[in-house]
């Protein structure tokens, strides 16, 4: 859509529509004139000069229709062949025949500029609705600058110059880029017509948003006759206003993001020291008079007392060392852009990994495997997913009750590798089954049973699981107890990579 006219075509590619209009108006009349009268005849030619003015100009249409006006009385107004006008008989047809046509033409050529004002202001309404459905469409306006400057350059048939903070596009002087600086900060606009520096012979328009401009755009005046065109520059303005309140939402949106993620930071870092400072100090407590005792009360101890000392210190120190791991590994999972270590591991060598050291740290306690020959290689962060496991089977160890061993298992599915902690403890409350996964959250522990930890293991587990691109999830078991499942999908194999794994 262009603002500018284009060149007038010649008049008889233009205009013949009207000079077929008379031409059929004048056959009429000549061949009706034997059938009509003056009044009926005069009719004739009041329709033609009404339909020849829908392609005439004003000045034009009511030309034509004086000249008609004269040929109508030399034609049919006695006494034929001449001028002469019988002002008792015929002078008020004859002039109310022009007056008519003039008025009729008039009407038309207004009736033609309301038309073609409306059919610019629809046109002009689209190119701002699409040029709206294109900046809703990007999450960075500033992507869519060429496309505001071929959109402006289209208004003027001139090319365009932008600044935005980010960078210039287009070319123009040092005096203008000076003046597209000046209405970026003023934030507003300068050029004829609109009451700032009005001698200078391009439009300066602001990118406004609510607070401020976020750039500006110079636009040459169109090559044009007469005064710039004031609707024109408004709907120029109003295109970079749009950019400029779009520019200003993806800034306050990236703001808001970047706060949101500064208050996330913060409020794990609070959460974090909370933990430390309230968890850490019963096993340390712990630690700190087993120490003691060891050292102020050695001579008076038994041996079975020393080894219970101990075994005490290392227990204590063993969980302190797995609520710092757990802690750790949340706070690191939980960085934006994390890229995991990856490679192809062995389930059954995993499994084996957590098996040792659950043995370990419990020798007394009885752990089934349950794992089908020929699992496929994962294609994981090995040492993520012996942490994962690692928690599960730790607290189903202490949760889960002494009567049946914890089972690790594992299923192949289509398209994923399932692997399941199960217990057969007393289970779950069902308004903590979901809870229990968000950090810092431990549920109510069963009557005289352990409430030990932060409360972040299983949302360590749950991350480490998703950072893979699986999920983690409870299901109660029929019967009592728990399965905890971790769903890890089974990445394809290419030319070079490692094979699926032997039995």
């Amino acid at each position: 859509m262009t603002h500018t006219q284009t060149p007038a075509p010649p008049p008889a590619s233009r205009h013949w529509p009207a000079a077929v209009v008379w031409a059929l108006a004048w056959a009429a009349m000549f061949a009706l004139r034997d059938l009509l009268d003056l009044a009926n005849l005069a009719l004739l030619l009041v329709l033609a000069a009404a339909l020849a003015a829908l392609w005439l100009p004003p000045l034009a249409s009511m030309a034509a229709c004086a000249l008609a006006v004269l040929a109508f009385n030399v034609a049919f107004v006695p006494p034929l062949g001449l001028l002469n006008v019988d002002l008792r008989q015929h002078a008020l047809l004859l002039l109310t025949m022009l007056a008519v046509s003039w008025i009729v033409a008039l009407l038309m050529a207004r009736q033609r500029r309301l038309t073609e004002a409306e059919r610019l202001l629809a046109s002009r309404a689209r190119q701002l609705r699409a040029f709206g459905d294109l900046l809703r469409d990007t999450d960075d306006p500033r992507s869519r600058a060429a496309d505001l400057q071929t959109t402006l350059a289209s208004l003027v048939e001139r090319p365009v110059a932008l600044l935005l903070p980010d960078g210039r596009l287009g070319e123009t002087d040092a005096d203008g880029w000076s003046g597209l600086s000046h209405a970026l900060h003023a934030a507003q606009a300068m050029g004829p017509g609109t009451g700032r520096h009005d001698e200078q012979t391009a439009w300066y328009l602001p990118l406004r948003g609510r607070q401020a401009a976020h750039g500006a755009a110079r636009l040459p005046l169109p090559e044009t006759p007469g005064e710039p065109d004031t609707a024109l520059r408004e709907h120029a303005q109003a295109l970079c206003d749009q950019m400029g309140l779009a520019l200003e939402r993806a800034e306050a949106a990236r703001a808001t993001t970047a706060a949101r993620e500064e208050a996330r930071a913060h409020a794990l870092r609070s959460t974090l020291l909370a933990a430390i400072s309230h968890d850490f100090r019963t096993p340390l407590a712990t630690i700190l008079g087993a120490a003691s005792s060891l050292h102020d009360q050695d001579a008076r101890l038994s041996d079975g007392q020393r080894r219970q000392l101990a075994a005490t210190i290392v227990d204590e120190a063993g969980q302190l060392g797995r609520i710092a791991d757990n802690t750790l590994q949340l706070a690191r999972l939980d960085t934006p852009g994390l890229a995991l270590h990856l490679d192809w591991e062995s389930a059954e060598e995993i499994v084996g990994s957590v098996l040792r050291r659950a043995r370990q740290r419990h020798p007394g306690r009885a752990l089934q495997t349950r794992l089908p020959p020929g699992l496929p290689l994962l294609r994981c962060d090995a040492v993520l997913l012996v942490q994962l496991l690692d928690n599960l089977v730790d607290n189903a160890l202490k949760y889960g009750g002494d009567a049946e061993p914890v089972e690790i298992r594992a299923a192949l599915e289509p398209s994923c590798l399932r692997l399941s902690v199960l217990d057969r403890g007393p289970g779950i409350a069902p308004e903590w089954r979901e809870r229990i996964f968000d950090a810092f959250q431990r549920g109510a522990p069963a009557p005289g049973g352990p409430r030990r930890g932060a409360g972040i293991g299983l949302a360590v587990c749950r991350t480490i699981a998703r950072a893979h691109g699986g999920e983690l999830t409870l299901r109660m078991r029929h019967g009592g107890g728990c399965s905890f499942e971790c769903t890890l999908p089974l990445a394809s194999t290419t030319a070079g990579e490692a094979p699926e794994a032997t039995a």
